[in-house]
């Protein structure tokens, strides 16, 4: 059953991120570059601090814009209430976080630390391959 699949087994492990301190321009331009909409923010030890997308990126070009200030950084602009999941969380738990609350990925934490990312793709990736290889058909 589902249940018993782990969102590590299917999370994505290389992630870009940011540093809060880079500057707003040079993380557009990651997005950008690598076809992505956010990447979660950390510090050097690996803390997550934030998540940076598109959406934060605008509001800080647009307020900028408004106060004729260019740039800023990543601090300055990204979101910085991040609900995340636990690696040893079931999928279900990821699946119903999703639809409940609207998201698109979650960050997945492991004894503190940012270790990979879920989204609705490596959910519906999980389903596919649970009923590929295990579901009644």
């Amino acid at each position: 059953m589902l249940k018993s699949v782990k969102v590590r087994d299917y999370m994505t492990r290389d992630l870009i991120t940011f540093s809060p301190d880079m500057s707003l321009f040079k993380a557009i331009d990651v997005l950008l570059g690598n076809s992505i909409s956010g990447a979660p923010v950390v510090d050097a030890d690996g803390h997550l601090l934030g998540l940076l997308s598109e959406s934060d990126c605008l509001r800080g070009i647009l307020s900028g814009s408004y106060f004729e200030e260019a740039g800023g950084t990543v601090r300055s602009v990204m979101t910085d209430v991040v609900e995340s999941i636990d690696a040893d969380a079931d999928i279900v738990k990821a699946a119903e976080h999703f639809i409940h609350k609207g998201r698109r990925r979650l960050p997945v934490m492991d004894e503190g630390l940012l270790v990979g990312q879920i989204s609705r793709r490596d959910i519906l990736r999980a389903v596919k391959a649970y009923n590929e290889h295990g579901a009644p058909k």
